[in-house]
């Protein structure tokens, strides 16, 4: 286990607008689980989400497009 911060990253698709989730790519590859949280509060709580249930938000974010 880690104690490093883990690397924030937003959709490319954000426009860099600050309204978007972001994500951590490198924790969610070596531990298997998903932290996700609000751009606009990045000191604030972030959830942490099964690889299936990050599959499936992001599916749906798809279809809303």
């Amino acid at each position: 286990m880690t104690t490093d911060s883990p690397r924030w990253i937003a959709s490319s698709y954000s426009n860099n607008g600050g309204a978007c989730i972001e994500w951590a790519p490198e924790h969610a590859a070596a531990a298997g689980e998903v932290p996700v949280r609000d751009s606009k509060t990045p000191a604030g709580p972030h959830l942490t989400l099964s690889v299936d249930a990050w599959a499936e938000l992001v599916d749906f974010a798809k279809s809303q497009s």
